[in-house]
């Protein structure tokens, strides 16, 4: 374990940063909260769990006619349970994928035996709304359209606004993994033609890990009863029985719950997700300068990429090691992730979280000096 403290904003000790997509770096207000035990029945939870609901609503510009509900677990099961109760079982659902995360999306499909089409781009392509529309096209038994906004696999952003309004043309609902941009990446779901959105609580709110939540159209939550695939992932009984007694169907994780309210004042304080999204683009930008500075090349570019993670490619030099990298950088007081593309070597560094620029500089010194003693030479991109 880490015993040398770290400055983060406000001056806050952490140790070691998390540079991921997720867990994060929390603030110690959200981590004091947790030192107190919550009942799961309890008034006081119960006035956590509606507050959270609400103001989830309000960051999505879904007040009227929306609802939020609650499910334990991590973003997968949000995924998983939005498809089963949402993706429809007489139609089609047309799958766009540039990612791990669009493809688990797919497995979770196919687990289900539902119908679905798949419209793939490379790892570091973004979708065509012109593509989309032309497979709808084609395909007039599509009812269902999801995709993935910030698509951490590489950072790249996906243009939702545009496939959405080519998908509502087309008379389908728009399923949004909005995992890693919520709360931080404009996103209003009445403009944008949104019908689903899927995020969690360790994300751009910057609470710790153990629930998801799906907001939905009331009309089409109302609609789904009956058609999930699985009990514990159902969202209409579980949006029925929060409706009924203000609580989770089976236990909640209540100290994440507690955490994840700390987390939304704070949000609030900082200017919702406009104030959010200033900080972590002061992140990109120090994070992405400073990697180029020693060398380091980003896979995207300043305009491709979004402000939550950022990817590098691995450099070609063969005394290169991701883990004794991984180890070098922790041993400092960073907590980095490998990469996921299949096709060019990477790693990838997050740069949401209670993180400011001055962290990142720190970082960049951290990775400078790691290479220096893995005798790193030839920073080149490895092919």
């Amino acid at each position: 374990p880490m015993t040398i403290p770290f400055r983060g904003p406000a001056g806050q000790e952490t140790t070691p940063y998390l540079l991921t997509p997720g867990p994060l770096t929390t603030t110690p207000a959200v981590k004091e909260v947790m030192l107190r035990d919550w009942g799961s029945w309890d008034a006081d939870l119960r006035a956590v769990v509606s507050s959270i609901r609400s103001d989830l609503l309000d960051i999505a510009d879904a007040s009227q006619g929306f609802e939020c509900v609650l499910l334990q677990g991590s973003g997968s099961y949000g995924v998983e349970a939005a498809l089963g109760s949402f993706a429809p079982k007489n139609k089609k659902t047309l799958m766009l994928t540039n990612g791990a995360y669009g493809e688990r999306a797919i497995k979770a499909l196919s687990y289900m035996n539902r119908d679905f089409i798949s419209y793939e781009t490379d790892e570091l392509e973004a979708p065509s709304a012109d593509e989309v529309a032309a497979l709808l096209k084609s395909n007039p038994d599509v009812g269902a359209v999801f995709l993935v906004q910030c698509e951490t696999t590489s950072g790249i952003v996906n243009p939702i606004e545009d496939i959405a309004a080519v998908a509502q043309k087309a008379g389908c609902i728009v399923i949004l993994d909005a995992m890693s941009s919520f709360g931080a990446m404009d996103l209003s779901m009445k403009r944008m033609g949104i019908d689903v959105l899927i995020s969690s609580a360790n994300k751009c709110i910057e609470g710790v890990p153990g629930f998801t939540y799906i907001l939905a159209r009331r009309d089409l939550l109302e609609a789904s009863q009956g058609q999930s695939h699985s009990l514990s992932l159902d969202l209409y009984e579980q949006w029925a029985y929060m409706q009924k007694s203000g609580q989770f169907r089976y236990t909640p994780p209540t100290h994440t719950l507690v955490a994840f309210a700390r987390a939304l004042e704070q949000h609030k304080a900082e200017g919702g997700a406009p104030g959010r999204l200033a900080r972590y683009k002061k992140t990109a930008k120090a994070l992405r300068d400073g990697m180029r500075r020693i060398g380091l090349t980003p896979l995207l570019g300043d305009n491709e990429t979004g402000p939550i993670i950022q990817t590098f490619a691995t450099p070609r030099d063969p005394n290169f090691d991701f883990t004794r990298f991984y180890e070098g950088l922790k041993q400092r007081g960073f907590i980095i992730y490998p990469g996921k593309l299949t096709k060019k070597p990477s790693f990838r560094v997050g740069n949401m979280g209670a993180l400011d620029h001055e962290v990142m500089a720190m970082l960049v010194e951290a990775t400078e000096a790691t290479l220096k003693a893995m005798n790193i030479k030839d920073l080149t991109p490895a092919e």
